[in-house]
Order: structure tokens, then C-alpha cells, then sequence
């Protein structure tokens, strides 16, 4: 799920049990596959195959699944599966924006599946544009142990639009074209990154209750748990006092 949030930067720190990382393994291995067929195996030349596959490493999938997955994307060992790119939209419980990013290879298998995990969750589907127009991409970087200070000093001049510090992580907020120089300005500086990736960024926050918060959290996790989505993108704000009670239970 990413909103920015602070619940998503929490989540992206905890370890997922085994059917976890067995679907987040899926999702990173069909990411390099679609990044590595549209610009090539090459990652020096392909930053979009760069980042997919350092996610992947930080997200320890195993250096052969990444191997195999960049050379099915590429065709060099035969032809990979054509995935389509689709975006539903839709509202969670207490008028949280949904967009939901599916990458398939059955568009009306992948439909199905997201109607269902909606109206089970409490959610609802929407018209195309009543929900996306509040949402624009921009480029997002997350990096661990990093003061905004270190970001700024090295990659200010690189294009970084907004700094969010969060408890344990920062979040560098850039211009979709400017993300790959401010995340080569962060490396050349040495300071690592945990991802880079294109994201959609709502401009309308909604805030949440613990419970508004629940039943959003418990639809998301719905969505993500499908094979065919591929992220769940939100205008949900938690703050530190109610993810602290979520985090409690």
C-alpha cells in the first residue's frame, strides 16, 4: 500500500511470514519481468530494471529468481507472459480513495477478483477519474538511517520536491523524471536507499480513525493479497496516536 503514509513505511519494515513473502516474491519477480522486457536486461541503461531489481535484493529474493526473471522479461530465454497494465478505483470504508494498480495477463480474471475483494471488504468500486483525479505520480524514495539534512545537502540540486522524516525511515518526494537523478545523487553521496519507485500521491488526505483505519487496512491487504495487483495506492493519513493503537493490537 503506498499513500505515502506513515502506516506504509511501517509496513514496509515488518517481516512478512511465509504466504506473505511468497506473493511479494511474485510481485517483485513480475515487476523485473515488465521492466526488463520494455527497456531491456541492461541495467546500467534501464534505471526502471535497476530499481525493480534493488528492491528485490532488499526484499531478499534470491539472486537466481532475479536472474531468471530479467532474461524471461528480456525474451533471451524464450518468450515471458505479456502482462497489461490496469487501474481500478474505488472507496474503502469512511471515504478512503482506493487506486488499484493490476499487472495481468487476464484482464477480466483480474476485474473479477478485485469486484469481490471490495464488496467483501466493505468497499466500493468507482467510476474511472472520480477517484484518480486527486492523485498525481511522483517519484518516491525511501531510505533507513538517513537525517534529512544528509538528503538534502546531496541531492537538493538533483530535483527532490518534499522531505517527510517518519520515525524510522525518510521519504524523498520527487518529480517522476527527476527520481533517478536524485537517487543517483543519494548513492553517489553513499547514502543507500531502501526503494525508488513511481508512485501515486493523493492530494486530498483523509483522516483516519482507528477504526476507519481498520477497515481500510483490512480491504488494502485484501487487494494486495491478489495475484494480479500489483499495489494499492490510498489518501489515507494515520496519525502517530492511532498507529500506535493499531501497532498495539
Amino acid at each position: 500500500m503506498s499513500g505515502h503514509s506513515k502506516w506504509a513505511t511501517t509496513k514496509h519494515k515488518k517481516a512478512a511470514n511465509d504466504a506473505k513473502r511468497a506473493k511479494l516474491f511474485a510481485k517483485l519477480i513480475k515487476n523485473i519481468e515488465v521492466a526488463s522486457r520494455l527497456g531491456g536486461a541492461d541495467m546500467e541503461g534501464n534505471p526502471t530494471l535497476y530499481d525493480a531489481v534493488n528492491k528485490a535484493k532488499k526484499n531478499s529474493l534470491p539472486a537466481e529468481n532475479i536472474d531468471r526473471a530479467i532474461k524471461r522479461g528480456a525474451g533471451i530465454d524464450g518468450d515471458g507472459v505479456e502482462y497489461n497494465t490496469i487501474m481500478y478505483e474505488g472507496y474503502a470504508p469512511g471515504g478512503v480513495a482506493v487506486l488499484i494498480e493490476c499487472l495481468t495477463d487476464n484482464k477480466n480474471r483480474a476485474a473479477a477478483e478485485v469486484r469481490l475483494a471490495m464488496s467483501r471488504s466493505g468497499g466500493n468500486m468507482a467510476d474511472p477519474g472520480s477517484v484518480s483525479y486527486q492523485f498525481a505520480r511522483k517519484g518516491v524514495i525511501i531510505l533507513s538511517g538517513v537525517s534529512e539534512e544528509q538528503a538534502m545537502e546531496a541531492a537538493l540540486d538533483a530535483g527532490i520536491e518534499d522531505i517527510e522524516q517518519n520515525a524510522d525511515s525518510l521519504v524523498v518526494t520527487t518529480e517522476p523524471q527527476d527520481m533517478v537523478s536524485v537517487r543517483t545523487a543519494l548513492q553517489n553521496a553513499g547514502l543507500d536507499y531502501d526503494s525508488a519507485d513511481v508512485e501515486f500521491i493523493s492530494s486530498l488526505k483523509v483522516p483516519c480513525d482507528k477504526e476507519t483505519a481498520q477497515k481500510s487496512i483490512k480491504l488494502i491487504d485484501a487487494l494486495e493479497d491478489l495475484d494480479d495487483v500489483q499495489t494499492v495506492f490510498t489518501n489515507m493519513e494515520i496519525s502517530e496516536e492511532v498507529l500506535a493503537q493499531l501497532e498495539a493490537n
